[in-house]
């Protein structure tokens, strides 16, 4: 008994801890604000009125406080990230599992027979595999000596780290004068070399040196797969990757795959109405939307220890889309979204609110 108040005492004092640090790192975010909103009594009683009829407490305001700063919209519907990140997600998503399934060299045998980038040659712990075949270092070398240019990137890794666009030809990458072998051995193990993906005409020229992908957040409830929201992300002009923290944007999509006016980057890049490429955002119709919805629904009864999940699908340039990743631990894009999840906020909250934190379990 002792042993169980010790261990439940040491998991909460985790997640206060967690939270805490989240709470300090949005205070740092409204200080970086050009805009400062501050709530007014009535909308802070909105929020306090709306959390506790949910689970029963009040919440931190700051979410609130600086999701209506940046966009200029205030929501009772913003979901608290220490919230979020604390307790919603560990409350959806099975902890002790997500590192099994993050690894991106898991993906074709996790969802077989779904649209992936073709894979050439994985490495899985050091160990090398050609096309699904096991092979030695040499063997590898020399199987991938001309795939000409293709997408190197870490397995393990998120946010776009390490992702790096190559030309091999010979036995050399070209761009970086340097031999394949010495490649190989700057990533060490668990790596993944990809087939490049053209992208349809009317994503690339969002951007055309990234592959611009769209952000799908589902939640899985029994048998229903609900769409909590959807935005396109789009990289910087001469950026290979799409991610915000890379300098990328990112814009709403609506139910009939029509971006929204603005599109929101870092955390103080608001209200951004062009890409780089001068392309105004309001309106702009994305190709295969209706297919999309429809390949990550599907793919999510893969996932039966997770709720939530983020997705990112580009559309190859026959119009089919086609699965580049999903994310475990996502975020909710609230600044695109002005809502945390939606429609389905209130739903989901009352969903997870009953369960085990699977991070921080108290028993």
């Amino acid at each position: 008994m002792n042993i169980m108040i010790a261990r439940n005492f040491k998991n909460w004092f985790l997640r206060k801890i967690d939270e805490r640090k989240r709470k300090r790192k949005i205070k740092g975010h409204i200080r970086e604000l050009e805009v400062h909103r501050k709530l007014t009594k009535s909308q802070k009683k909105e929020v306090q009125d709306f959390y506790m009829s949910l689970i029963g407490k009040k919440v931190s305001l700051l979410s609130h406080e600086y999701f209506y700063s940046r966009t200029g919209v205030f929501s009772k519907d913003y979901v608290p990230v220490d919230l979020y990140y604390s307790n919603l997600l560990p409350k959806a998503n099975k902890a002790s599992v997500v590192q099994a399934y993050r690894d991106k060299n898991m993906f074709d045998i996790i969802f077989s027979g779904e649209n992936l980038p073709h894979t050439y040659l994985k490495n899985r712990n050091g160990y090398y595999y050609f096309e699904g075949r096991p092979v030695s270092e040499s063997e590898a070398i020399q199987l991938c000596q001309n795939l000409g240019q293709v997408i190197i990137k870490p397995t393990w890794s998120g946010k776009g780290h390490g992702i790096q666009l190559v030309d091999i030809k010979d036995g050399s990458v070209k761009s970086m004068g340097k031999p394949l072998i010495q490649l190989l051995k700057d990533y060490k193990k668990n790596f993944i070399i990809q087939a490049c993906i053209r992208q349809h005409e009317r994503m690339s020229a969002l951007n055309p040196t990234s592959v611009n992908t769209i952000r799908i957040l589902s939640y899985r409830s029994g048998m229903e797969v609900l769409i909590i929201y959807a935005v396109v992300r789009i990289g910087h002009l001469g950026s290979v990757v799409d991610n915000q923290s890379a300098g990328g944007i990112s814009t709403t999509i609506d139910k009939d795959g029509r971006l929204g006016k603005y599109s929101f980057g870092g955390y103080n890049k608001d209200k951004i109405e062009k890409t780089d490429t001068g392309i105004v955002l309001d309106g702009y119709q994305l190709p295969s939307y209706d297919k999309t919805i429809e390949i990550v629904k599907r793919m999510h009864f893969n996932l039966p220890y997770f709720d939530i999940v983020g997705w990112d699908i580009a559309i190859d340039e026959n119009g089919i889309p086609v699965l580049i990743e999903f994310n475990l631990g996502p975020g909710l894009s609230q600044s695109a979204f002005c809502s945390g999840m939606g429609e389905h906020t209130e739903r989901i909250i009352r969903e997870l609110w009953p369960r085990q934190n699977s991070k921080y379990p108290i028993r």
